[in-house]
């Protein structure tokens, strides 16, 4: 008998897998997509990630600024209902599953298959005991929140105080004290929301600060305000054992003393691990790499008709990253002639925290590493009058150009909704455009994005130098 044969076989619906399944379902292509359930279709943005905890943010938020507005008079009383908020939170979820699950994908023209998938053969993949062979196949299965391994973490989970971000989102009533261990974007962003509802957060964390893959400049002012905000941090410290279900052992990194933090519930962000232990990746002759699949500039795996896409790269771990690599993989196919590799210098990103932390392009270690002559653009908000309105002088933004072309490379910001902000300094920087884009560009007064002028403007002011000065008073006296 001869086994289902398709032109693309898709394994992992998230963000990555749907828009390669879906555009080449639109094209007329035979497509099988592949998921575990109908509930993990959409991925970890949907399900686990993006969605949920936005929609967390944003009541938090609403929260914490009808918190600040008693400053001009009004009496607000009560606690906040975490049975509400979550229902608001898979309210929105419910909204975007509509379109993205196994009947919706059907009803489209597309084959779609529930369960464990895993290689038969190099072009094969098995699933529920059927082998279906593919010409193409997509690996987009994602990644899942790192385990902490220390003594007692068991009876923390057995008395159901230990979250990840894949379930804290079902958490029902609001703990008094919540412990994050990790000061990455997830516990971050999640750390701060609760804290905002009302909950008092510690975060514990391995580093010397919090997300240390970003600017310490940047990173030290966002931290001023969580600080602000009631969130304790506990830096430089690691978790050696949890006691009594409901009492974390810390070790200072360099004292070797230990502290005992109490908690209600434990949300661990520790990072992520990709998910191929499963997929029988031997069978398809793909290679791995301490873990990792080795993958080549075109996102192949060792087996060239097998591509990755999203986490399972093993890079940049974002909705958008994986929509980065599907849209690579689909032009290749389509044109294999002129392949491209993957390039990540124009990715950005956004870790939304109140105020949010946005960053793209190049940055600084980069551009060294790269040997590009380049120059340094910054400003805080102090004068800038929008944000005098609204109090968000604390922000901080910076630039980096080319040093011969001025052309903009890269940069990050720290302002409320910096990941808006950013938005036309990302096109920049897609688009390589100069400093004179932005510096003859004329803003709505007084929006927030005159922040971008304001920099550029300030760096064309300091070229006046003394001799450039007499030359344009010599140019005046002649008119």
């Amino acid at each position: 008998m001869a086994l289902p044969h398709y032109d693309i076989i898709v394994i992992g619906a998230g963000s990555g897998g749907l828009n390669i399944a879906s555009f080449m379902n639109s094209i007329g292509l035979k497509v099988l997509l592949i998921d575990r359930s109908d509930k993990h279709i959409g991925g970890d943005c949907l399900n686990t990630g993006c969605v949920p905890s936005k929609a967390l943010i944003h009541v938090a938020r609403q929260h914490k600024q009808a918190q600040e507005v008693t400053e001009f008079g009004p009496r607000i009383s009560g606690s906040i209902d975490l049975e509400k908020v979550m229902a608001h939170v898979h309210g929105a979820q419910n909204v975007i599953r509509e379109h993205e699950n196994a009947e919706y994908f059907r009803s489209k023209g597309m084959d779609v298959v529930l369960g464990d998938a895993r290689f038969a053969d190099r072009d094969s993949v098995e699933v529920n005991g059927t082998v279906y062979k593919g010409k193409k196949i997509i690996l987009a299965t994602g990644s899942r929140p790192r385990t902490l391994t220390i003594p007692g973490v068991e009876e923390v989970e057995r008395s159901g105080r230990l979250y990840t971000n894949e379930n804290i989102f079902s958490m029902k009533t609001l703990p008094r004290r919540l412990l994050v261990i990790g000061a990455g974007p997830i516990g971050i962003e999640l750390g701060q929301a609760f804290r905002h509802l009302g909950s008092e957060v510690t975060i514990v964390t391995n580093d010397t600060k919090i997300l240390p893959r970003e600017d310490s400049v940047v990173a030290s002012i966002l931290h001023e305000r969580l600080v602000e905000d009631g969130v304790i941090f506990a830096f430089n410290k690691v978790t050696v054992r949890f006691e009594k279900g409901d009492t974390l052992v810390i070790e200072d990194n360099i004292t070797k003393t230990e502290e005992k933090l109490f908690f209600d519930a434990v949300l661990v962000s520790i990072g992520r691990v990709l998910n191929t232990e499963s997929l029988a990746l031997e069978k398809a002759e793909i290679t791995l790499d301490k873990g990792r699949i080795v993958v080549d500039p075109y996102l192949r795996t060792t087996n060239k008709n097998v591509f990755v896409c999203g986490d399972i790269v093993g890079q940049h771990q974002f909705t958008h990253a994986a929509e980065l690599h599907a849209g690579l993989i689909i032009k290749n196919f389509l044109k294999p002639l002129f392949k491209q590799k993957l390039n990540t210098d124009t990715l950005s990103w956004v870790t939304y925290t109140t105020p949010e932390l946005a960053t793209y392009g190049l940055n600084e270690s980069e551009l060294k590493k790269r040997n590009t002559p380049y120059q340094v653009l910054e400003s805080s908000f102090e004068e800038d009058d929008r944000a005098i309105t609204d109090s968000a002088e604390y922000g901080y933004t910076k630039m980096f150009i080319h040093g011969k072309t001025k052309q903009i490379l890269g940069g990050t910001m720290v302002a409320p909704n910096a990941g808006e902000l950013i938005q036309e300094l990302i096109m920049a920087t897609t688009s390589d455009l100069t400093t004179s884009a932005i510096f003859n560009k004329i803003y709505p007064y007084p929006t927030a994005g005159r922040i971008n002028k304001r920099v550029v403007t300030n760096n064309e002011r300091s070229r006046l130098t003394p001799s450039i000065k007499r030359l344009l008073r010599l140019l005046y006296s002649l008119t």
